[in-house]
Parts: structure tokens; C-alpha cells; sequence
């Protein structure tokens, strides 16, 4: 049983964004300041990726650990509701299995993905770092 009404819920999940969200434009502020130039959201690319570096063929995921599933023990963000389990189970097997499909596509047609977790995003430095070895390599 859900412990909002589907008013309160409804509006909870408008809330939620796909493109442009807080971890998203972190990554964006991230690698522009590191100066790489890339494009947004490609819709010719399979699975739509965050970040598009054409000339080198690469691209960049910004994952949130709920709604893929970190595979991390100690994440905290990928718990699980409380409520409505065989739904929320059913929609993240979905979501984890359409991650898979994608990379998969992305690696068969010559590109190569960098996958970056909402939650390892505090730390700056590493994180520049961790960008800047993938694109540079």
C-alpha cells in the first residue's frame, strides 16, 4: 500500500528530472571547467547519454543511485522504498536491465562510456580526475 495518495504522488514524481538534475549539472560544471567542450542528451546515441564527446567517441552517464541501482553495499541512495515492493523490484530489475542493453550497444557501435555515481560525486579532485584519465586515454 503507498503511504501517499495519488495527488501526493503524482506531484512527488513530477519533481523528478531526467535531464538537468543537480548530479547531471555537477558533472557539467565539472568537466567544462576542466576544458572539454561536449554535447548534451544525443538522441542519435544509444540510451540518450548525459555527456557526448564526438571527436573522441565517448560519452559520460551520470547515474542516481536510486533509480539504477548502485551496485555499492555502502551507498546509502539506492535503498529501497518501503512500500510497493513488487512494483519498485519489477521497475529497477527494468531499469538495470536496460542500462545493460545500452552499454552494450554503446560498446558495439565504438564508443566507449564513463559511468559516474550520484553518490561519488562530492568528491571534486577525484572526480576531475577519474574525467580527465577517461577522456584523455
Amino acid at each position: 500500500m503507498d503511504t501517499l495518495t495519488p495527488e501526493q504522488r503524482s506531484e512527488r514524481m513530477s519533481r523528478v528530472r531526467g535531464k538537468g538534475s543537480r548530479p547531471e549539472m555537477r558533472v557539467r560544471q565539472i568537466v567544462h571547467g576542466l576544458g572539454y567542450r561536449y554535447r548534451l542528451h544525443a538522441k542519435d546515441i544509444p540510451g540518450k547519454p548525459d555527456l557526448v564527446f564526438r571527436s573522441r567517441r565517448k560519452v559520460i552517464f551520470v547515474h542516481g543511485c536510486f533509480w539504477h541501482r548502485h551496485p555499492d553495499p555502502a551507498c546509502k541512495l539506492a535503498r529501497r522504498p518501503k512500500s510497493r515492493h513488487e512494483f519498485w523490484d519489477a521497475k529497477f530489475e527494468s531499469n538495470i536491465a536496460r542500462d545493460a542493453v545500452v552499454m552494450e550497444q554503446i560498446v558495439n557501435t565504438g564508443w566507449r562510456a564513463l559511468v559516474l555515481w550520484e553518490c561519488h560525486l562530492r568528491d571534486t579532485e577525484t572526480l576531475g580526475r577519474q574525467i580527465r584519465e577517461f577522456l584523455d586515454s
